[in-house]
């Protein structure tokens, strides 16, 4: 059975950090590019960071470089999502979603930036 689990989101005051873990089981994890999106009320979902297969490149939308930084680690089939300086605008729902011969994506997990 395949699944994506998210963990670490919350609320934190603005500047503030948190660290969104994903955890796969099911596939081949080192095969699949994987990605971070999420959601804000009344927004379609973002793009916000990719990584691929292998942890070589990664990449990033304008509104988060230098702040975000998505990292993996195959052995332990995880990928992250590191998140510093926050700003209430990255509130949203963040999902993990796990690109390649199939597509699969996680539950999400909430981050509130408030103070």
């Amino acid at each position: 059975q395949v699944q994506l689990v998210e963990s670490g989101g919350g609320l934190v005051q603005p500047g503030g950090f948190l660290r969104l873990s994903c955890a796969a089981s099911g596939f081949t994890f080192s095969l699949y590019v994987m990605n971070w999106f999420r959601q804000a009320p009344g927004k379609e979902r973002e793009l916000v960071a990719t990584i691929s297969s292998t942890g070589g490149r990664t990449s990033y939308v304008d509104s988060v470089k230098g702040r975000f930084t998505i990292a993996r680690d195959n052995a332990k089939n995880t990928v992250y999502l590191q998140m510093n300086s926050l700003k209430p605008e990255d509130t949203a729902v963040y999902y993990c979603r796990a690109i390649g011969r199939n597509e699969y994506w996680g539950q999400g997990t909430q981050v509130t930036v408030s103070s």
